[in-house]
């Protein structure tokens, strides 16, 4: 994952989602998902040998798409463990560090950042709607997009690629997330003709895709 997509993500990539139907409050964990206490406590004090380590970002990748209903056990290790990293974007970071499931979400929830900070930017919306005009869905995103165009357009794709992962539906996941981008990167041009400040859109797109792409190749 590079340090610059990164770098523009917010710090509160775990959130109450919703779309026009759902929420993320809806969901809640499998009861087999878990942490595992011992090393939990290791990690903390810094003692845990890498095999742990991989382990437990195994299943902290599976638990970050019920953060919402976290039980507080759960939710106090969980702290824990952002609290030794640093902070939501570190703990990505962190888990990008570990090959599989684990970096895979860290680079959908890092491009689930990056829906979030542009999904209400007018430029932006503008440049998806008037692209809808011309095609109402961009390929891919057929079973994904309501009609209208709105500021919440992007914000409910990115409930939708939290809830696949949540589903264990993480080729659809990042089918959906990789569709997006490439729509985002069509429409780029125009949105920054609207404002200029967007102009690293189709970048922050392109290099999101190709994160996501080979973090799926070892899936």
């Amino acid at each position: 994952m590079r340090n610059r997509t990164l770098s523009k993500i917010g710090t509160q990539l775990l959130r109450l989602r919703h779309d026009s139907s759902q929420s993320s409050q809806d969901r809640a964990a499998p009861a087999d998902y878990g942490l595992d206490h011992r090393q939990v406590a290791e990690f903390v004090a810094g003692t845990l040998d890498a095999e742990g380590e991989a382990a437990l970002a195994h299943q902290v990748a599976r638990l970050l798409p019920f953060h919402w209903t976290w039980p507080n056990r759960v939710a106090a290790e969980m702290s824990q463990i952002m609290d030794h990293v640093g902070d939501q974007r570190e703990l990505m970071a962190w888990l990008d560090r570990h090959l599989g499931l684990p970096r895979l979400v860290a680079r959908l929830y890092v491009f689930i950042g990056l829906l979030d900070r542009y999904s209400a930017v007018p430029a932006v919306v503008t440049a998806m709607r008037e692209y809808r005009e011309r095609t109402l869905y961009p390929p891919g995103l057929e079973s994904y997009l309501v009609p209208a165009t709105d500021d919440d357009t992007l914000a409910s794709i990115a409930f939708k690629v939290e809830k696949l992962l949540g589903e264990e539906r993480t080729r659809e996941a990042v089918e959906l997330a990789l569709a997006t981008a490439a729509w985002l990167q069509q429409i780029a041009p125009r949105a920054r003709e609207l404002t200029p400040e967007v102009g690293d859109l189709n970048e922050l797109m392109g290099q999101a895709r190709q994160d996501i792409q080979a973090a799926a190749a070892d899936i």
